[in-house]
């Protein structure tokens, strides 16, 4: 790895950035304080969890240099800093990540959430910093690619084929085996993702994904897999979550998460995390070992993933595998050794310092994601004084600002908030979760708060 403090652009950089693929360092303890390190973090401005990141940051003395999606003809809007950068088009974003570090060198570069990924990737790579290679988060990135890489290197993948949003449906519809599940390649959070069971119901899910993919809110994103929509056999089985970090190559798996409620759609909401799992041991070691051969066939050597799977009688079968941690602020619930966060666990891998403990806390933990339960403008949450005074509950972060407007899925993408709990066992946080749940009341107009206002005076 080049000096951090006198980055050398590889020749030809600005231009070809994916040339060649420089191995990652593995980890070498260093001090535990890093107050000369600057690591650039990358996430776009909707993103839940920068502020987690930031804390770790400040703990560490880390300087943190944000990089969003934002507008890139004021100068520095929001008077933070920040570089704007354009994740639907990651090569330029690259380069205008190495036009800053020519004379702001960096340590590290982390991705929050998925469209970051390939920037972080290619500027990593660029300036010989800790990476994965970038053929890899792009086949993250795509479910076709992802499905096409795991079924050569042989592991359990549902049949599945690819169809442009502007073919016609009835036409595909006869062909189809079902249950089927209708998802678009590269939208995450279980957006776009329609359970079908017979071709009436295949119709009206293609019609319903293409628009959405058709959409301004998708289409601004500029995303080149936005024209396309995968088909699969539904997979059967109970789901779960894995959260690991990459160390050349070799996974250290930090935890695995049980999602007690059945997703079997017909859309795929995902509300509780609970961990540790309750399956048998056995199962989990399956579980990982999935997960260690995927991260192998896509290429990933560095850094966090976070994997879906579903398992059943015939073993687990792997969804998804991204090149970033568990989204949302769902990382709240995991903490290592004596308090450690999960975000300042990949800070310290990503600068290379020690980390002394990937072990979790024993205490089992839970969060649930709050679904929006219908379309509207956020108004207000009552309760939430009653669901804090449950033995059990740690924290309820209501995300949802007063006017935002809600969209449910399969067109929306996000929550109400978030509710974490911590107990003597997984079947307690489950409990506490569902009870805290059911103690808050929200209000949801379908008007913008301020007409609903005029209206009622």
């Amino acid at each position: 790895m080049s000096n951090p403090q006198s980055p050398v652009l590889k020749h030809g950089a600005n231009e070809k950035l994916m040339d060649s693929d420089p191995q990652s360092e593995s980890c070498s303890p260093q001090s535990n304080l890093a107050s000369s390190k600057r690591v650039l973090l990358l996430f776009t401005t909707t993103g839940y969890n920068a502020e987690d990141f930031l804390k770790a940051a400040k703990k560490l003395r880390v300087e943190v240099i944000p990089g969003t999606d934002r507008c890139h003809v004021l100068d520095d809007p929001w008077m933070d800093g920040a570089i704007p950068l354009r994740f639907g088009n990651p090569q330029r974003s690259a380069r205008a990540i190495l036009r800053y570090c020519e004379r702001n060198p960096v340590n590290a570069i982390l991705a929050i959430g998925d469209r970051p990924t390939l920037t972080a990737a290619l500027a990593s790579q660029a300036l010989g910093l800790p990476h994965n290679p970038p053929e890899a988060v792009s086949a993250c990135r795509n479910k076709l690619k992802l499905r096409r890489l795991l079924r050569k290197a042989g592991l359990a993948v549902p049949d599945f084929a690819c169809y442009s949003v502007d073919q016609d449906e009835t036409e595909i519809a006869p062909r189809i085996r079902y249950p089927c599940v209708l998802k678009p390649l590269s939208l995450s959070a279980s957006q776009g993702v329609i359970r079908a069971d017979s071709p009436d119901q295949f119709k009206g899910a293609f019609k319903r994904i293409a628009a959405l993919l058709k959409s301004p809110a998708i289409q601004v994103t500029r995303e080149r897999t936005h024209d396309r929509i995968l088909v699969e056999d539904y997979i059967e089985g109970k789901e779960i979550a894995l959260e690991g970090i990459l160390d050349g190559g070799r996974l250290k798996v930090l935890a695995q998460f049980d999602k007690p409620d059945p997703l079997e759609g017909p859309f795929f909401e995902e509300t509780l995390y609970v961990t540790p799992s309750r399956l048998e041991p056995q199962v989990q070691s399956q579980i990982a070992g999935c997960t260690t051969r995927a991260t192998q066939a896509l290429g990933l050597v560095d850094g966090p993933i976070h994997a879906e799977l579903r398992v059943n009688g015939r073993g687990p079968w792997l969804l998804e595998v991204a090149a970033r941690s568990i989204g949302g602020l769902c990382s709240r619930t995991l903490h290592f050794g004596t308090g450690m966060s999960l975000e300042e666990l990949i800070l310290r891998h990503a600068l290379r310092l020690k980390i002394p403990s990937f072990q979790r806390q024993k205490a089992a933990a839970g969060v649930m994601m709050i679904p929006i339960p219908t379309a509207g403008y956020f108004r207000k949450a009552t309760g939430v004084d009653k669901a804090l005074a449950l033995d059990g509950i740690e924290e309820i972060a209501i995300t949802a600002k007063v006017g935002q407007k809600l969209v449910p899925l399969p067109e929306g993408s996000s929550y109400l908030g978030f509710i974490f709990a911590r107990g003597g066992s997984p079947v307690m946080v489950e409990s506490i979760l569902r009870t805290a749940h059911s103690k808050l009341k929200f209000e949801i107009s379908p008007h913008l708060p301020i007409l609903d206002t005029v209206r009622e005076s």
